[in-house]
């Protein structure tokens, strides 16, 4: 049986949960997440995270959820698989709720946007296109210099992009209500 960390204290669940539908409702309507909301989400954890743990035990708390959220989505981000404001999300997100949590809803955040990005694909009819997409992509992953502005050639058509930070924000909210029960 699969083990969840506890939920984190109070008010952090309610502070992410506001944080993040607004972070997924701005993404949805303007296909942007605010960097307001994520100096506004920092800031605020670092304060929570103090009142709660103390001064050094919070400031690492908040250190290690941010940092973990941001390395998992780092890479997608430099193979221009993602925009930094979903990198700049999870990394909020972990500094209210801690590394351990944080790893767990990336998971479910990669279970919620890829079928949702194979949903797109399928509605589009672009199945093929897709494919040969992503086998240019792997096969320049091996060679390509870390400065190429983009692994695939300038010739290859996107099959289209999602909103990722409702992805985030639906990983998010299905994680801390499961931990909650």
């Amino acid at each position: 049986m699969l083990t969840l960390p506890p939920l984190p204290p109070h008010p952090v669940p309610l502070c992410v949960i506001v944080l993040v539908i607004v972070a997924a409702s701005t993404d949805l309507t303007a296909r942007r997440i605010p960097n307001r909301v994520i100096a506004l989400g920092l800031a605020a954890a670092l304060v929570a995270q103090i009142a709660l743990h103390g001064p050094l035990a919070g400031a690492l708390t908040w250190l290690a959820g941010a940092a973990c959220g941001f390395a998992l989505l780092l890479p997608f981000y430099l193979l221009r698989g993602m925009a930094a404001g979903d990198v700049k999300l999870l990394m909020m997100i972990g500094a209210w709720v801690g590394a351990a949590l944080t790893w767990r809803i990336a998971l479910a955040t990669f279970l919620i946007g890829g079928l949702w990005s194979l949903a797109v694909v399928l509605c589009r009819g672009r199945v093929a296109k897709s494919l040969t997409n992503l086998r240019q992509l792997i096969g320049g992953l091996p060679v390509a210099p870390l400065d190429r502005p983009n692994l695939i050639d300038a010739q290859s058509e996107s099959i289209g992009t999602i909103p990722y930070g409702v992805a985030i924000a639906a990983g998010t909210l299905g994680l801390l209500f499961a931990t909650a029960l």
